[in-house]
């Protein structure tokens, strides 16, 4: 399965759930559930090394450091 097609299974097993009510700032929930598995995965991929992980993500050090922090990845 693709992670597209993932998400999009996830989506509708999310709206089924929601029984018809709409939920509100919908992109924020997904990108948070998302980010902070994507970071604990990568963090163990490249044995915490930051400069690592942030390369593999295409992101600066500076902002993978402030993302792990949101999702207490780190101190």
């Amino acid at each position: 399965m693709s992670l597209r097609n993932a998400v999009t299974a996830s989506l509708d097993t999310y709206f089924e759930q929601m029984d018809g009510q709409l939920p509100s700032d919908l992109y924020t929930m997904v990108i948070n559930e998302v980010e902070g598995p994507l970071l604990a995965y990568v963090m163990e991929q490249v044995n915490h090394n930051q400069c690592k992980a942030a390369e593999m993500l295409g992101l600066n050090r500076g902002t993978l450091r402030k993302k792990l922090k949101f999702h207490q990845l780190i101190d």
